[in-house]
């Protein structure tokens, strides 16, 4: 797995890799430094921002953690770097006291249903139902050129892995890649716990379950790729479903690819 993956050291992150050195489908490899996924930024140091935005050039961060938790946790330090600008994403659809359905409880872990493989696809296919816009507005600033970006929510798995993997579908890369790219956060995953334990906001909802049951596991992206291969005959003609071009697919293939 550590073959698929790129990993950035980061001190106040624990989930920050690379999109770039992926197999695609033609043996051809996706490109370094275009796109990285991440785990919750609020924690970056001013080392951290530096080696982002000066060596690694983020341009752009796609925040996908939902209205509750930026006003709860705060927008970050890199909303304050100058050259950076933030989009705000959310995948949960507005309704609540504070614009997300929910919205005083919508954390990306949180029990939704009784069967754990079935709950896990279900509220991943659950983003694309009620947040297409989203979906197709972060693909979008993840095919901008004018810089990397970085993609990020609170734990860096479950919406992150989402995005990450309809990027991918996009630029080609192998479902085999797309899905060990997924697991790849399991390696981090104490890691990444532990930094959300030491918050108010999700400390409670994580202390509820065992740290196993967090873990990313191959069936939870096979079957939700299944889901929009047997309903839609893929992620590309979900997207074009959803105002997505394929001037927007030569966009993100030159990123990744080109």
């Amino acid at each position: 797995m550590n073959d698929f993956t790129r990993w950035i050291e980061l001190e106040g992150a624990a989930n920050v890799r690379d999109l770039g050195g992926l197999p695609t489908t033609d043996g051809a490899t996706t490109r370094s430094g275009r796109i990285l996924r991440s785990d919750n930024l609020q924690g970056l140091t001013d080392a951290d921002i530096e080696l982002l935005v000066g060596s690694h050039k983020i341009r752009h961060v796609v925040d996908l953690r939902s209205g509750p938790e930026v006003t709860l946790e705060g927008p970050g330090p890199l909303t304050t770097v100058p050259e950076v600008t933030i989009h705000h994403l959310t995948l949960f659809a507005e309704g609540g006291r504070h614009t997300d359905v929910d919205a005083d409880r919508a954390l990306p872990w949180q029990e939704r249903g009784a069967d754990d493989d079935l709950r896990v696809t279900g509220f991943y296919y659950g983003y694309l139902r009620d947040r297409p816009d989203s979906v197709v507005s972060a693909l979008r600033v993840m095919a901008k050129d004018d810089g990397a970006s970085i993609v990020h929510c609170a734990a860096g798995k479950d919406r992150t892995g989402v995005l990450c993997a309809l990027a991918l579908e996009v630029a080609g890369a192998t479902r085999e890649a797309i899905v060990a790219d997924y697991e790849a956060t399991g390696e981090r995953l104490e890691q990444v716990l532990a930094r959300l334990r030491a918050s108010d906001t999700y400390r409670d909802d994580l202390d509820s379950r065992p740290a196993d049951d967090h873990r990313p596991r191959a069936k939870y992206m096979l079957q939700f790729l299944g889901v929009l291969d047997d309903r839609f005959g893929g992620p590309l003609p979900w997207l074009h479903a959803h105002g997505w071009t394929e001037t927007d697919t030569r966009a993100l293939r030159s990123r990744l690819r080109d």
